[in-house]
């Protein structure tokens, strides 16, 4: 959601996995604590931490949600 060089606005607060994080191994997790408001998590999938998350009522945001632009033709 964020330019690279600068934080994302507010009220959002950056996740950041490695350099190699994609959708395949890193899940971007969300749990509303209260109407409105959402606590964020980025987890390796298929981990105990993750597999954790999802029993406690987590969801995982779909990459389509967390776009701002429609994804770029690569070629």
């Amino acid at each position: 959601m964020a330019e690279p060089d600068k934080p994302p606005p507010k009220p959002w607060h950056r996740i950041q996995g490695t350099g190699d994080a994609t959708t395949m191994w890193y899940a971007v997790m969300r749990k509303e604590v209260r109407e409105g408001v959402f606590i964020g998590a980025l987890c390796i999938r298929h981990q105990d931490h993750h597999a954790s998350l999802l029993q406690q009522g987590w969801q995982e945001i779909p990459v389509s949600e967390m776009r701002l632009t429609h994804p770029r033709k690569l070629g």
